[in-house]
């Protein structure tokens, strides 16, 4: 197994006294998730491990991980929980969970086991649909989330990188030179990918995945996408604002 850190096993889950606010899930059905793409968890006996195996994967394999976690969230949780993990206040904001091995293990015991509150389904338990794969990418996208108002100080910055990205896409699409922008390419790529690792987490900790680092990945290879590039932070400006 490849970018993945040594984790400790989870035993039987049992947490008492984690009754928390009111998940209000309902008898929505969870919707299976595709995770053949990412590496294979050493747990054993079948048991669950205890802390997230992919909060330190190597960065191709964690984006890897984000995206088939964002797949995974907007299908089973956005519904209470909010797109983008943004919640609306109907269920608790997931981007909030206490950090590392507490916060591991009661979204685990909720997304395994549920949330019944007075006879109530307030959530439906996920382990028995969804794989430890799924949980663990469903978690590490959450984790990556921006704070709120991360972009603030970079929008005017951020909208001049948009607004030439998709000049140059233009050209290039209409026939232009694409070689002429290799130098360009590169430095806007580079100066997107700072952008990101400066901008922190709601979570309060790890890598963010924010719209800088979606367009920079855009702009990376021998064929640089500048028109979707442009598309991820005219969608994500919006999105903030």
């Amino acid at each position: 197994m490849t970018g993945l850190p040594q984790s400790k096993r989870l035993l039987p889950v049992i947490l008492i006294g984690l009754a928390g606010a009111a998940f209000a899930h309902g008898d929505v059905a969870p919707q299976p998730v595709n995770t053949d793409a990412l590496p294979d968890l050493e747990s054993e006996g079948g048991e669950w491990l205890l802390e997230n195996p992919y909060r330190e994967a190597e960065d191709d394999v964690w984006q890897q991980v984000v995206a088939v976690g964002e797949s995974g969230y907007t299908q089973n949780c956005a519904r209470c929980h909010g797109l983008g993990a943004v919640s609306g206040g109907l269920a608790p904001d997931l981007r909030y969970l206490e950090p590392n091995e507490f916060g591991d293990e009661w979204y685990l015991e909720r997304f395994i086991n549920g949330y019944t509150q007075d006879g109530t389904t307030k959530m439906p338990g996920f382990g028995e649909v969804l794989d430890e794969k799924a949980a663990w990418a469903i978690k590490t996208y959450v984790e990556s989330r921006p704070e709120d108002g991360a972009y603030d100080s970079l929008n005017a910055r951020l909208t001049e990188i948009r607004d030439r990205l998709a000049e140059i896409g233009t050209e290039v699409q209409g026939g232009g030179d694409a070689a002429q922008f290799t130098d360009e390419t590169a430095t806007i790529r580079d100066e997107l990918s700072t952008m990101s690792a400066e901008i922190p987490t709601a979570y309060g900790e790890g890598r963010t995945d924010s719209i800088a680092l979606r367009a920079a990945n855009a702009l990376t290879g021998d064929a640089p996408a500048h028109r979707s590039a442009a598309e991820t932070l005219t969608i994500g400006l919006s999105a903030a604002n």
